[in-house]
């Protein structure tokens, strides 16, 4: 299996940080978050690994030639003409995807004591067309699946927009964790081109198509893209 990092955003969020630096290369205890996410991915012992840039994307292409790609095969998806959201990142460097396995897709911010090789197994016994990660935390926007864990919408429960894939009678809210398996089938159904958002890609598609969701109980799950989140993050993982 490959995995695919995603580490091309602006990190507005994580601000001042982020003024000289992308996010993917702040650090956490003196580690970097993409060496972090690196290091969790291949728990899966990945083949490859892909990474997208844009935001001060010549620093990571420096670090990442600094630690001699920490001694495994690293690709980078070069996104600084244009940044393209997950959607977009996707489709754009399906050519490095390949077609033959499905990819681990991993946010670069997020700290999980996510089992993935308990994420795989579950994704191959399901047979979908991908499989999103999520948790039962507090957030503004949920994704909604049946009692199967299929997809079926997507809620904002601030503004009450809701988009609706498939009917559901019981229907279970989560909170999406950046964390998902994905079939390379799944590239060949994108109509959307250019910049665009992989949960709206999911919602069309699980009109006819299986998207699963993993409910991941494990200890800790962990956004870092804000400054107070990073400093929960460093004291918590200390």
């Amino acid at each position: 299996m490959k995995a695919f990092i995603l580490a091309a955003g602006l990190g507005t969020r994580l601000a001042p940080f982020t003024l000289d630096r992308p996010k993917a290369l702040v650090e956490l205890n003196g580690i970097t978050l993409l060496e972090k996410a690196i290091r969790k991915v291949n728990e899966l012992a990945v083949t490859e690994i892909i990474i997208n840039v844009h935001h001060f994307g010549d620093q990571i292409v420096d670090f990442l030639r600094s630690k001699e790609n920490f001694n495994l095969k690293i690709s980078v998806s070069d996104e600084r003409g244009q940044l393209l959201d997950t959607g977009g990142a996707i489709l754009k460097a399906k050519s490095l995807l390949g077609s033959t396995e499905p990819f681990l897709l991993y946010n670069v911010d997020v700290l999980s004591a996510i089992d993935l090789n308990e994420l795989s197994v579950y994704h191959t016994q399901k047979g979908g067309l991908a499989t999103m990660a999520v948790r039962e935390r507090s957030t503004d926007r949920y994704l909604v699946f049946n009692q199967n864990m299929l997809l079926s919408g997507w809620k904002n429960i601030k503004s009450g927009e809701e988009k609706i894939s498939r009917s559901c009678d019981q229907p279970r809210n989560f909170a999406f964790s950046g964390i998902q398996i994905i079939e390379p089938q799944l590239l060949s159904l994108i109509t959307e081109t250019g910049k665009f958002s992989i949960i709206d890609l999911y919602l069309r598609l699980a009109k006819s198509e299986a998207i699963y969701g993993y409910h991941d109980t494990s200890e800790y799950w962990m956004d870092c893209g804000k400054p107070d989140q990073l400093a929960t993050a460093e004291k918590m993982m200390r």
